[in-house]
């Protein structure tokens, strides 16, 4: 089963570029979306966004994850409307203040989960650990940790499903359309779910110590990741994105 954080062969400059300036495009892309104060804004990062996963070869991943971040965002919508009272009633509960509140913060939720996780998805982690370690003059047990956890989400989420079809041929009640019992049914699979994380975790520490992990250094990779041309072409539309966030 394909997770949204594989990575997506390419050659395009996204592809290419140093996985260092892939993580300051994101990175400014949410920065334009703190300062952008209007919805033409907002709705124009997430018109590149859509844009960007076109152009790299991963628009129906991204519109996946456009649709969940959206279900997310609709849910903190309807939060601020319930704690914003201020401002003119317009029905029920919700305010214009509430409104307008609550369609700025789902709209910056979307924009600012949405490039990190397409940054992942055209970037391989190994790369990713590299560049940051050479680059960015980051301990390497630092980064393999933050890369690990990475690569570790999508192997969780099947070992969690693994779990459940199991439950499932056992007769448990997994498709019951009650969210309360089916979240009481998932918390006793959390026991299992951690053993075996444990388990996994465990025997990953011991490959990478024979590996010799902690003789890793800034010069231990075989590939090197310099800065050329592409990663300007890919760093001018970020910078692009952030004045005119601070102008609109």
């Amino acid at each position: 089963m394909a997770s949204v954080l594989d990575y997506s062969e390419g050659t395009t400059l996204l592809h290419r570029a140093n996985p260092v300036t892939k993580v300051v495009l994101a990175v400014c892309v949410c920065v334009a979306t703190f300062l952008a104060q209007g919805y033409g804004m907002l709705l124009g990062v997430l018109l590149f966004l859509v844009a960007l996963g076109a152009y790299a070869g991963i628009l129906r991943r991204t519109l996946a994850l456009l649709a969940g971040f959206l279900s997310l965002g609709a849910l903190m919508l309807l939060v601020q409307t319930v704690v914003v009272r201020s401002g003119t009633p317009l029905f029920l509960w919700v305010t214009d203040q509430g409104l307008d509140r609550g369609a700025h913060v789902a709209l910056r939720l979307v924009a600012f989960a949405l490039p990190l996780v397409m940054m992942l998805s055209l970037t391989r982690l190994t790369d990713l650990a590299n560049a940051t370690v050479e680059v960015l003059h980051v301990p390497y047990r630092y980064a393999f940790t933050i890369t690990t956890a990475l690569r570790f989400v999508p192997i969780f989420s099947q070992q969690m499903a693994k779990i459940v079809e199991a439950q499932t041929a056992r007769g448990v009640d997994f498709d019951t359309p009650n969210p309360l019992r089916r979240l009481r049914l998932m918390l006793p699979l959390a026991a299992p779910l951690l053993i075996s994380s444990v388990a996994r975790a465990d025997d990953t520490a011991l490959a990478a110590e024979e590996r010799g992990f902690y003789l890793r250094g800034r010069e231990s990779s075989y590939k090197r990741y310099p800065f050329s041309a592409v990663d300007v072409a890919c760093l001018l539309p970020g910078v692009a994105l952030v004045v005119l966030g601070a102008l609109f």
